[in-house]
């Protein structure tokens, strides 16, 4: 199987892709950790994190499916490439990183809200668009999307909890992002909260 289906079949099979952010790379690395602990096979670490190349280092040996986010720029991918990233992940859609992405080919997932932007996306060679932020969407948005665009997959991002994560997987999510739960567990109960919490939303994408 090509290498990049390969890693879209993981993450698509994953179903919940915990979406790593931190004040520094220690934090990043203890929540991506128990993200890991708590079930979670598919783990963003976002380039906000100052020295994010540390935290792929350090999760080099872990069984989970490793990405990038908040890339901004061709640069910043390819910078992730080389720490070894195995998926990018943008808040908006670059022509010049979906390029670079199909050379190694490598998936690309862009942050989309408009159909427009989403038909861009796909002639560029994307196969699954994030919708972002999705806080700004209800459910079926999807539905609506998937009408002149069946073949459209969709992973939302941005304002998925538990209340409404199982909503957002019926309403056709191949895959859903999380973040603000798990950083905000990490602050209140350190790590065993965040392993509890990721365990959590994995049963509730189990039911």
């Amino acid at each position: 199987m090509n290498k990049k289906y390969e890693v879209l079949q993981k993450l698509i099979e994953s179903k919940v892709v915990a979406v790593i952010r931190g004040e520094n790379a220690e934090e990043a690395i203890q929540l991506s950790k128990a993200a890991v602990e708590g079930g979670i096979q598919a783990i963003e670490i976002t380039y906000t994190i100052p020295n994010a190349g540390d935290v792929f280092r350090a999760l080099e040996k872990s069984k989970a499916l490793l990405g990038a986010g908040s890339v901004l720029d061709p640069e910043t991918a390819r910078n992730a490439l080389l720490v070894g990233a195995q998926f990018i992940v943008s808040p908006h859609f670059n022509k010049e990183i979906a390029s670079l992405c199909n050379r190694y080919s490598v998936p690309y997932l862009p942050g989309c809200m408009t159909v427009e932007s989403m038909i861009e996306a796909l002639e560029a060679g994307c196969d699954v668009l994030k919708l972002f932020p999705a806080s700004n969407f209800e459910p079926s948005f999807i539905r609506s999307v998937n009408g002149p665009l069946p073949h459209v997959q969709i992973m939302p991002t941005g304002g998925i909890h538990l209340g409404n994560i199982k909503e957002w997987i019926q309403a056709g999510a191949v895959a859903v992002g999380i973040g603000s739960d798990l950083n905000k567990a990490y602050r209140n109960g350190g790590y065993e909260a965040v392993v509890t919490l990721s365990q959590t939303y994995m049963h509730k994408i189990a039911e």
